[in-house]
């Protein structure tokens, strides 16, 4: 046995309005930059609809994550080392362009600078990467509001699966229409194939954390990693010719501070916590013949951060004690482990995705309370399961490789909470037989409750800081996140200038900020663009164009970009 840790994420989808903060914030955080307008490290798809690229769940397709060979060995999808050997300078097996989007601004100048007449101006969309006229056709979340409807529902590739076990089993009729809400970032997986598939070596998964990561000074472009990613979360920056994925916000995480899509949550349906795991059985547990056997296989390479033998094997791989508390503090373990109500996102893929989900449920409350039954009575919770609006197979598909037995479970014991704590509201004693009848007690929950429902900040999250012994570890040299005059990124040049016009207003921020600490003048410098930046402005004076230009009168002795 060979202790490691992980840092993992699980989202409560019960939860998630899809109010896109999450995406939002991560896009202005990391990747708010020239090259990469199409890329969403986070982003928030409606189910069921297609996803982000359109269709990445089509393995037939785009041959993402591991398969098993005729020994019963791992092997790439894609192929191996030869196979993309002969296919490294042309790789057709990766989305396109239009399978994200072409990203595209609008015409503002003609709209503000078009003279006075009859017709009102129109800004047009403008592409941002050719610079010319362009048609909106497709984006980040374009299935948002056709989530379940007839016309689109049977393009989502897990819709198709179901409907070919049974044409019944999912309809796109009025009544039966359902949809939810899947935030997605990279699954920071144990058995990544997106670093397997990288010629350079350029992909990393970081022994501290577990956090996968990409070293820009090795990553030489060939984008087999876009093609050995089942999830399709790593991304080609068409300026820099370097890949890019979500970092897990490793800046933070390892100063104790959660991810900036965990932080501004507004729903706050993101944990973030640690694992203690068993990197010698992680080859033999993605190597599980029946791919409904994978969860289970998973969940046994997860080790109980209390047992003792498990501390001890810890600490003799150099994992520093307050890990060890943190890992046994941690809800993520607690959600996934303990009380099993969080799933891996496709585990048929065989990656070991770190990144968990705890299904939804909330439509089946709603259901029974419009028909006129009590909505959280167990009797009536646990008979409508089977009935849910969101099929259970459908679910099934994305969490269990098909296994609708695990997905009922779960989802019983999410109905079984409810009844609980519904009792404990009403005044009324606890009902032990609740929670005996899904396999748990009284006490645990009521635990799981707190952690669902109330839990604090420092519940939700708990993060081990980095250890200044680890610092030199931890170093991060040509972070691929930075942006143009930041650290480890060269000045831009006519050469491979593909767009970005105009300059993101993060790039003005880093500029003002950084002149701000290194000058005792006010930030109005050149490298501002002519931008007047309040974020960065301290009050010393008043840079030109804060104010507008006012008239002065005689003798009031006030100038231009002054304020009388």
């Amino acid at each position: 046995m060979r202790v490691m840790a992980q840092m993992g994420m699980v989202m409560n989808l019960d939860k998630c309005i899809g109010c896109h903060t999450c995406s939002v914030t991560c896009k202005q955080a990391w990747t708010n930059r020239a090259g990469t307008e199409y890329v969403w490290f986070n982003n928030v798809e409606t189910r069921p609809g297609q996803g982000y690229p359109r269709r990445y769940e089509d393995q037939d397709r785009w041959y993402g994550g591991w398969s098993l060979n005729k020994r019963g060995r791992l092997v790439l999808r894609a192929g191996g080392r030869v196979k993309k050997l002969f296919g490294i300078f042309a790789s057709p097996v990766q989305p396109e362009l239009k399978d994200y989007y072409e990203p595209w601004t609008y015409d503002y100048k003609t709209l503000v600078d078009a003279p006075l007449g009859d017709d009102f101006p129109v800004a047009r969309p403008k592409s941002l990467i050719t610079g010319e006229d362009t048609k909106i056709t497709w984006s980040a979340n374009w299935d948002d509001n056709l989530g379940g409807s007839r016309d689109n529902g049977h393009l989502d590739p897990l819709v198709e699966r179901v409907r070919r076990e049974s044409e019944d089993k999912i309809r796109f009729a009025y009544e039966q229409t359902f949809m939810f809400y899947l935030p997605r970032i990279c699954e920071h997986c144990l058995n990544p194939s997106c670093m397997a598939s990288c010629p350079s070596g350029a992909i990393y998964k970081r022994v501290e954390d577990g956090i996968v990561l990409v070293d820009q000074d090795r990553c030489r472009g060939w984008r087999q990693c876009v093609t050995g990613c089942p999830y399709k979360k790593i991304y080609f920056n068409h300026k820099t010719g370097k890949a890019e994925k979500c970092t897990f916000c490793y800046p933070r995480v390892e100063v104790g501070l959660p991810t900036v899509c965990s932080e501004t949550c507004v729903g706050r349906l993101r944990y973030l916590g640690l694992f203690l795991y068993d990197a010698d059985a992680v080859t033999a547990a993605a190597s599980v013949t029946d791919p409904q056997d994978l969860y289970d296989a998973q969940m046994n390479v997860l080790l109980d951060p209390h047992d003792p033998a498990v501390q001890a094997e810890a600490r003799a791989q150099g994992i520093p004690e307050d890990w060890i508390d943190a890992a046994r503090r941690s809800p993520v373990y607690a959600l996934a482990k303990v009380y099993k109500v969080a799933l891996p996102l496709h585990p048929e893929y065989r990656t070991m995705p770190m990144v968990w989900y705890v299904p939804p449920l909330s439509p089946v409350v709603d259901l029974l309370r419009d028909q006129g039954h009590d909505g959280e009575d167990a009797g009536n919770l646990f008979g409508a399961i089977d009935a849910l609006r969101i099929p259970v197979e459908y679910l099934a598909e994305l969490f269990t490789a098909g296994d609708t037995e695990r997905v009922t479970a779960v989802l019983r014991r999410l109905a079984a909470m409810r009844s609980f704590m519904r009792g404990i509201s009403l005044g009324e004693d606890p009902d032990e037989s609740i929670a005996g009848s899904v396999g748990m007690d009284g006490q645990s929950m009521y635990e799981m409750y707190r952690l669902m429902a109330i839990a604090k900040y420092s519940e939700r999250y708990v993060i081990p800081k980095a250890h200044v012994e680890q610092a030199h570890d931890l170093e991060e040299l040509g972070c691929s996140l930075d942006f143009d005059g930041g650290p480890g990124m060269q000045d831009s040049s006519p050469l491979g200038e593909a767009s970005g016009r105009p300059v993101p207003v993060a790039v003005d921020t880093f500029h003002a900020l950084r002149e701000r600490q290194t000058t005792d003048e006010i930030a109005s410098g050149p490298g501002l663009r002519g931008r007047v930046n309040l974020l960065n402005w301290d009050g010393r004076g008043a840079p030109p164009g804060l104010f507008p230009d006012t008239p002065t009168a005689p003798g009031a002795g006030s100038g231009p970009g002054e304020r009388p």
